[in-house]
């Protein structure tokens, strides 16, 4: 601790804190997601916040802590779900959310910083006539940089797949960890090391990411007596070129009663997709939905509704927040992250849909992965072992399944068809060779001697 106050008094003039409660706040993400990862994470703290306003400061940090050799754990808005925010070894938090002005527009791209929220970030873009490509169900609170060092799939992916897609990600300024530490720009495939990394390959001040025409967005429940028409009516949703679309998510009939705000609208026992679509084809879906025996049961604004507080746009029920619906009356359940294959898509999805039924309550969402459409998976599973969780993951991939492990700490474990191209591991060699950048989150990398 005498060394932490030796720093924060180096740090003078930069926002910080050793609040305790602050430090706890700061280091934790939705890890508890996994009961794995809860009984590895819990308790695990930083030892100083540190909050820069600028490029300047952010330099200020990495160069004391690397002379202190004192680790650095970036954090965005603590939204993920794998412990990418969480300090393994203690040190210092850096915290981004001050950081968080959108730069500019120019020819459909948007650089912003990497603080910034995602909901700030579309409404400034929508102003001039922009939306953002991607973003996660947690848009309301997550930033540009945690989304892009944590995730970069979500609402969107079922037009644009995902942020490791060419063209997703444009590029973006990164602070590095070398002696001293130094600003890089960033463009194209050379930005990849960053991408979905954890913040373990360096520190994003800026982000450029490309954005499509606004669109006013429909937000439409459909009701189905099962799941597999509801399945149908999905892929051919998915593939239907002349329908705009933005999200389609598929539930089986255990996950509707969780969604409070539409629950009471899907007829008990159904099955249940929720779609954003362009106001446009709203007489195609409607046409869709019921040549697949589904009903429309709720509507809205899209837009109005993430914007107001008091109301839950529908893609707050998709993605991982179908995982969060369901922990807020029950803890005892946890999640996958899967992907079907692209022939026979629902032939692999019934197979361990039916199989574990009782166990495995099924969530799809479409999504683009390489230019072709499929299903991607967050079933919630009903909690027992260890043991159990990974003879069902066996049973997933015994079907083709690909399973992106949210169980595990690491970028190599963890990323399975969700992993970026490029050399993460040599450009952390050559941006972190010390290993003080979120240590522990990169299993594959070995730190040069603190000495040299």
């Amino acid at each position: 601790m005498a060394d932490i106050a030796e720093l924060a008094a180096e740090l003078a003039g930069i926002e910080l804190s050793t609040d305790r409660a602050l430090l706890r706040l700061k280091s934790r993400d939705f890890y508890w997601y996994s009961p794995i990862l809860k009984q590895q994470l819990d308790g695990k703290a930083a030892d100083l916040v540190v909050r820069p306003k600028d490029e300047a400061e952010v330099l200020r940090v990495l160069s004391a802590c690397r002379a202190r050799r004192v680790p650095v754990t970036v954090r965005g808005g603590g939204t993920g779900n794998y412990g990418q925010c969480v300090p393994l070894e203690g040190g210092v938090v850096l915290d981004m959310a001050g950081m968080a002005a959108p730069v500019a527009i120019t020819d459909g791209v948007v650089e912003v910083e990497a603080g910034a929220k995602m909901i700030d970030l579309d409404l400034w873009c929508r102003e001039q006539g922009w939306e953002l490509k991607l973003w996660p169900s947690t848009k309301r609170t997550a930033t540009i940089g945690g989304f892009v060092a944590g995730g970069g799939a979500g609402v969107g992916g079922i037009a644009h797949g995902t942020m490791r897609e060419r063209g997703n990600f444009v590029g973006a300024r990164v602070a590095t960890m070398q002696d001293p530490p130094a600003i890089l720009d960033l463009a194209g495939a050379e930005a990849a090391p960053v991408n979905r990394t954890y913040g373990t390959t360096g520190v994003m001040t800026r982000i450029r990411v490309p954005l499509t025409p606004a669109q006013a967005w429909r937000d439409v429940a459909i009701a189905f007596p099962d799941f597999v028409p509801a399945s149908r009516f999905a892929l051919e949703f998915a593939f239907a070129d002349g329908i705009p679309k933005k999200m389609c998510g598929v539930f089986d009939s255990q996950l509707p009663p969780y969604f409070k705000g539409i629950s009471d609208a899907v007829p008990a026992g159904h099955a249940l997709a929720l779609v954003m679509v362009a106001p446009a084809a709203l007489g195609a879906l409607r046409e869709l939905a019921a040549e697949h025996g589904g009903s429309i049961v709720a509507e809205q604004d899209a837009v109005a509704a993430e914007r107001d507080p008091e109301r839950t746009p529908f893609y707050e029920y998709c993605w991982n927040h179908t995982t969060l619906q369901v922990l807020k009356k029950d803890r005892g359940v946890t999640y996958l992250q899967c992907r079907f294959p692209f022939e026979d898509t629902l032939k692999a999805v019934e197979a361990v849909r039916i199989r574990f039924r009782d166990e495995v309550w099924m969530h799809t969402e479409c999504v683009r992965f390489g230019g072709r459409t499929t299903m991607s998976a967050l079933p919630v599973l009903r909690w027992t072992t260890r043991e159990r969780l990974y003879e069902i993951i066996a049973a997933f991939e015994a079907e083709g399944i690909g399973i992106a492990n949210p169980h595990v700490l690491t970028i190599e474990e963890g990323s399975n068809y969700r992993r970026v191209p490029g050399d993460q591991l040599g450009f952390k060699r050559m941006a972190d060779p010390l290993g003080l950048l979120n240590p522990g989150k990169m299993r594959d990398f070995t730190p040069e001697n603190a000495a040299a």
